[in-house]
């Protein structure tokens, strides 16, 4: 064992004494940035259709339609592989069962915006932060205890999917911190209530909190305790999965399951015994699966690990612990599960740090099952303290190279350097008071379709669609053409040189504008800058017209040009 040098005691007593002021500024620094980065990045229209999504729910669950979104509808099984028109009556608990979010409506309430959603977030997550603090303080020193809160707070799978669309994963870190916390105080009170709020988090969430179960088997802390945790975890999940969620809608063996998990079954829509069952008797797909893509599992494993200096590579407690979820993300199909900066990877976080902090404690393999009181804390030496800051400082770059994803600093990071795609943040401010102008334009009962990055901020109604939709189902099943269309064809038009689909819609978006248009379906109400707004049976006003006309034959102009290229 490595003996602390006298400039390290020193170290130790500083953040001893000062505990509580260091971890407020770290906390308040990661609130502060956090925060003013993703209200900026919404209220420039940036926040995109998931943001739309779960505020048009809170919207409609408070005003007496729980869970309804015709946006969820929008992306569902029926409107997606059926070809149905979306509809307005659509509960969202069909795809994912969320009933937690209904603990937030009465904060909704008092202040009904989707930037509310977006304060919640990072209020959750950075609360989780602190509880992490006070975890590892069960077991260590305040400085280690700091570290690995600045280590959460500077990690990627923390900063990326709290800088995007609002998710109800967000609450899970807090969740099962909390949860590990209360069990550590014995407080089995509020140990099976946080185990509640986890479950009610989202159904997947139950498989974060069965690998919670086992570790406490495996360590022999509380085997009846964790045997309990197991069967709750595997109950819930398959009350929920097979007959609750069904009830809503079938996007869950449809959609959900076949995307995630088709390879191992042959029909299109399936149940999790058919998948499971799939999985069992194909062993070689299974391990396939599990290591493939090599180079994309490596490093979202190095990625996770990272922060921490990769402890939890070697910490038995963190494969425990994150276990369960992090196999239900390798075994699943699609890159978006191995993203280091989606919201996916916040069911893996809490397993891990918790780990990390147990091998810190003294916990290894021989000692597994070793009670807290007899094991001997690892000693910081000067020189891993020095290689886990350079880590946390690299981790923090890497998370900011990765807001590309969400945009979140798209006025610094280019969205594309060759061909150059770049949007200033005085050039987008400039955009927004316009945007806004056009969006005072349509009544507040009034339905709407429009392009994803304007869905959030128009999300607060009863029936909104995406634009090229322009058609949905009425509660009473009939088909009804939204009463307005507003569409941002600048954005489109800029990102359209790099971005395919973006090309592709802004094709789209401009022949239906011009169909409408001439057989005077839609009139233009107001053009400002690229933004487009329609309404439903008048006549088009003559200088709205007029300057789309010469906006459009820009339009055809750059597009017949790149056609030509291509």
């Amino acid at each position: 064992m490595v003996v602390e040098s006298p400039n390290q005691n020193r170290i130790s007593k500083t953040f001893k004494n000062n505990t509580s002021r260091y971890l407020i500024i770290i906390t308040s620094l990661f609130f502060s940035f956090i925060l003013i980065l993703n209200l900026h990045r919404h209220y420039t229209f940036y926040s995109s259709y998931d943001q739309g999504i779960f505020n048009q729910m809170f919207w409609n669950s408070l005003h007496g339609y729980p869970a309804e979104s015709s946006l969820a509808s929008g992306i569902s099984s029926l409107v997606v592989h059926s070809q149905q028109l979306p509809a307005v009556s659509h509960s969202h608990l069909g795809t994912h069962f969320t009933p937690a979010m209904f603990i937030w409506l009465p904060l909704y309430a008092l202040f009904p915006s989707p930037a509310t959603l977006i304060v919640l977030q990072v209020i959750w997550v950075t609360a989780g932060g602190l509880v992490l603090y006070f975890l590892a303080r069960q077991y260590l020193e305040p400085l280690l205890s700091l570290l690995i809160t600045v280590s959460y707070y500077s990690a990627i799978t923390i900063i990326g999917p709290t800088l995007s669309n609002f998710h109800n994963l967000s609450q899970l870190p807090l969740a099962l911190f909390s949860l590990l916390l209360a069990m550590e105080k014995r407080w089995w009170w509020l140990f099976w209530g946080l185990a509640l709020w986890t479950l009610a988090i989202r159904q997947d969430a139950s498989l974060a909190l069965f690998s919670v179960g086992t570790y406490v088997i495996f360590s022999k802390r509380h085997p009846r305790l964790g045997v309990l945790l197991c069967i709750a975890s595997v109950i819930y999940m398959i009350t929920v999965v097979n007959l609750v969620m069904p009830q809503f809608s079938e996007d869950v063996s449809e959609r959900l399951l076949i995307q995630k998990f088709g390879q191992y079954v042959d029909n299109q829509s399936a149940s999790t015994v058919e998948v499971l069952w799939g999985m069992i008797s194909q062993p070689l797909l299974l391990i396939r699966e599990l290591f493939s893509p090599v180079g994309a599992t490596i490093n979202y494993l190095l990625g996770h690990w990272l922060p921490l200096a990769f402890i939890p590579a070697i910490a038995p407690a963190s494969w425990m612990a994150a276990g369960v979820p992090l196999l239900y993300l390798l075994l699943a199909k699609g890159m978006s599960v191995l993203s280091i900066s989606l919201r996916y990877t916040m069911t893996v976080v809490p397993g891990l740090f918790y780990g990390a902090i147990l091998w810190w404690s003294g916990q290894g393999w021989r000692n597994f099952s070793q009670k807290q009181e007899e094991l001997k804390p690892r000693k910081l030496t000067l020189g891993f303290r020095r290689f886990w800051i350079f880590c946390i400082g690299l981790s923090f770059v890497l998370a900011v190279n990765e807001t590309k994803v969400n945009q979140a600093l798209y006025f610094l990071i280019p969205d594309s350097i060759q061909p150059w795609v770049h949007v200033s943040i005085s050039e987008q401010w400039q955009r927004t008071s316009q945007i806004n102008s056009l969006l005072t334009e349509i009544p507040s009962d009034a339905s709407v379709s429009g392009t994803t990055y304007l869905i959030p901020h128009l999300s607060g109604r009863r029936k909104i669609i995406r634009l090229p939709q322009r058609e949905l189902r009425n509660p009473d099943g009939q088909v009804e053409k939204v009463d307005y269309i507003i569409a941002d064809l600048w954005r489109l038009e800029r990102y359209q040189v790099a971005f395919g689909f973006e090309r592709e819609l802004l094709e789209n978006i401009t022949e239906l504008i011009t169909r409408i248009t001439a057989n005077k379906e839609y009139g233009i109400t107001n053009f400002n800058n690229g933004v487009i707004l329609l309404k439903k049976g008048v006549a088009s006003d003559p200088e709205a017209m007029k300057d789309w006309l010469v906006f459009e034959a820009k339009l055809a102009k750059i597009l017949s040009q790149e056609s030509n290229l291509g």
